[in-house]
């Protein structure tokens, strides 16, 4: 499993090293870039923990780096730093997902409280994708015969239409019926349709 790390992008120096001595003084494990674009070429799909990012950049600004990590489906939660807070960038970074929208100098309790909830964020994020990972791996180990008769189980179909559909006995069906609901670990059809949903077999 790929440990968590606070990812701080900041353009200056001495506010970069300043939040890497705060944050690994409380525990926490920190990576540092000077910029935008250096953090977008370095980010890998398994990151972990959270960004914590400067609204205001040479090159690429914190928002926009922010909307390039989504568009690569990037979940990790992000806090913003600005020493220019202005209120239609705030609500910007906020509509799209940013935990808070810290002003420089910022409080080291607030700084400190917005991390631990970006990161908090990111392991029920990460629990979620988890779980859905070990549904789609489970579902993938299903015969082709298994899988037809899970995708009309879940549609609600009755033993015996099931049968008529795929050409064979009822009694078939409940062979397989079984087999399908053991390997996905199911206890009950409801728990099998919520698996569905879960990993989108169902909308």
């Amino acid at each position: 499993m790929t440990e968590p790390i606070v990812t701080i992008v900041d353009d200056d120096e001495a506010v970069r090293d300043s939040l890497a001595l705060l944050l690994n003084f409380r525990g926490y494990r920190t990576r540092a870039f000077a910029s935008a674009e250096a953090c977008l070429e370095a980010w890998r799909p398994d990151w972990r923990g959270c960004l914590l990012l400067d609204l205001r950049m040479g090159g690429m600004d914190g928002l926009a780096l922010q909307q390039a990590l989504m568009q690569r489906d990037s979940t990790l939660p992000v806090v913003f730093l600005t020493g220019h807070g202005d209120l239609a960038h705030a609500r910007a970074a906020l509509k799209s997902g940013a935990v808070d929208f810290l002003e420089k100098p910022y409080e080291e309790a607030a700084l400190l409280a917005a991390v631990s909830e970006a990161m908090e964020r990111d392991t029920r994020e990460y629990a979620v994708q988890s779980h859905v990972a070990e549904i789609t791996a489970r579902i993938e180990r299903l015969s082709e015969r298994e899988r037809q008769v899970m995708d009309l189980v879940v549609a609600g179909k009755p033993n015996r239409e099931i049968a008529e559909e795929l050409g064979i006995s009822p009694r078939t069906v409940e062979v397989f019926k079984a087999r399908m609901m053991e390997k996905m670990q199911a206890r009950s059809v409801p728990e099998l349709v919520r698996m569905a949903m879960e990993a989108g077999m169902l909308r």
